[in-house]
């Protein structure tokens, strides 16, 4: 199955199933959002509702209001590489806020104070069920699906200091879609490619498989410090090819494109505009 967030015409937010260019509605009172449904542990069970037009609705981030976003830096070799970083033992984690994310087809902001405003393609994990301390072997029994995800990156405040937060959680730099897809849309996980284009120029492609920790290593080193709920989101890091480390370094600016694939998980689309 393929869920989707969304704004109703008369602006109510909801969510429902996706089934090429129509949506049917899932929302109700008890449910009103994907996350609710997902904490509610009802989402395979509920009924179907009005149906929608894609073109007629305004998407929103996948999970609009996670109560946890958690980031995994440096989990691809080669991006390690083209930092110049050693790779730890552990992986290194860092966190964004709700209100940076925007939705697929949605504008990410540059902020006013960076001219070093990068993309990070990577796959987004939603979480499915309350997940604390388990072991790799059980992660994935905790895992809703999965998503796009752009980690747009204000490089100059990310290195402000030796922590990444700051250059991180701008609001709007983030895009995160178009779907949350279950795992029974996807064959083999490790075998798709996350790719990112920046005006249709492909400047990172790399397979899933490759990376440093795995999806389930993952979970079980976060849920080991801290508890996670339905509707937390782990970005699982980018490949290598970001703009920073090119020579010359490619930045996005106003006007840009920017499109994040990830196979059967689809595209996630976003323009870039500057702050008001």
């Amino acid at each position: 199955m393929r869920y989707v967030s969304f704004r109703r015409p008369d602006g109510t937010a909801s969510f429902g199933r996706i089934d090429g260019e129509t949506i049917v509605e899932l929302a109700g009172e008890a449910v009103p959002s994907l996350k609710a449904a997902l904490i509610d542990g009802s989402l395979a069970t509920l009924a179907d509702g009005a149906t929608f037009a894609v073109a007629d609705v305004v998407p929103l981030p996948v999970i609009p209001d996670p109560a946890k976003i958690l980031c995994v830096g440096l989990n691809y070799a080669e991006h390690v590489k083209e930092t110049g970083r050693e790779q730890k033992a552990h992986p290194a984690i860092f966190v964004r806020y709700a209100d940076s994310l925007v939705a697929d087809g949605q504008p990410m902001v540059k902020p006013t104070v960076t001219e070093r405003f990068d993309y990070e393609g990577e796959l987004a994990v939603v979480i499915g069920k309350p997940c604390h301390k388990v072991t790799a072997a059980d992660a994935m029994a905790y895992v809703a699906g999965y998503s796009a995800f752009n980690d747009g990156s204000a490089r100059d405040w990310q290195r402000h200091n030796i922590q990444f937060t700051p250059g991180k959680t701008f609001p709007g730099t983030g895009g995160f879609g178009p779907a949350l897809v279950t795992a029974d849309e996807i064959d083999d996980l490790g075998a798709l490619r996350v790719q990112t284009r920046l005006n249709g120029e492909l400047v990172q492609d790399q397979a899933i498989a490759d990376m440093i920790w795995d999806i389930p290593t993952v979970i079980e080193y976060i849920s080991a410090f801290t508890p996670l709920a339905p509707g937390d989101v782990i970005a699982t890091g980018t490949p290598g090819g970001v703009g920073d480390k090119r020579t010359p370094p490619l930045y996005m600016n106003a006007g840009d494109k920017v499109e994040v694939s990830i196979g059967t998980i689809g595209t996630l689309t976003n323009r870039i505009i500057d702050e008001a």
